[in-house]
């Protein structure tokens, strides 16, 4: 199949599953497209059918496939697989608990601009899982994940400049980042900034 039709293929069905107004989407239609699609080499299709297997849609939900074609994506280059990747190592889900392993993935991930990745790399430097433990690191990916919206990213932030870890404490700052974070619905944000009133 050349890559143009593949190509077809997978957008076939992500217009069935994203782009249709309709309630119940065709999942077996729209797998059976991405899996067409990821034989034949589409990345995109490698990743969504990833996700199928994943979360039991249009087939029966098979964590090892889930997996493979992860991994497939993730090894050609794709983002969004490269963190699922991570996340499977870093919990130990389906293949053995690995935080180097998951670091690496995340790396790769965080580079390219995923929110979560960075986030969650910056929590492997705090707690120096699979990497040595290093603070200014672990503040640089909080700050990308922040910029980006990402709510943890912006409550991790505030305990860092609560406590003064991996920067000079500020209440100040730290009242910033779980303001932030509180407006993004985070409760424990919300939590800190109603003992902060209190003990002002």
């Amino acid at each position: 199949m050349s890559t143009a039709h593949a190509g077809k293929l997978f957008q076939e069905g992500y217009e069935l599953a994203f782009e249709s107004k309709k309630r119940t989407k065709p999942w077996d239609k729209i797998f059976a497209l991405w899996h067409t699609a990821a034989v034949s080499g589409n990345i995109r299709a490698q990743f969504y059918l990833g996700t199928c297997y994943d979360f039991g849609n249009g087939v029966k939900r098979d964590i090892s496939q889930a997996f493979k074609w992860y991994l497939t994506a993730a090894e050609k280059g794709k983002m969004e697989a490269q963190y699922n990747i991570g996340f499977f190592y870093r919990e130990g889900e389906f293949v053995p608990l690995d935080y180097k392993k998951a670091v690496y993935w995340y790396s790769l991930a965080a580079k390219q601009g995923d929110i979560e990745a960075q986030r969650d790399l910056g929590f492997c430097y705090f707690y120096g899982q699979g990497v040595r433990r290093d603070h200014s690191k672990a503040i640089h990916w909080y700050k990308k994940a922040a910029k980006k919206g990402d709510e943890k990213a912006m409550y991790n932030l505030g305990l860092c400049f609560e406590f003064g870890d991996g920067v000079r404490k500020s209440i100040r700052w730290a009242t910033y980042y779980y303001m932030k974070a509180s407006k993004l619905k985070h409760k424990m944000a919300a939590d800190k900034l109603k003992h902060f009133k209190f003990a002002a």
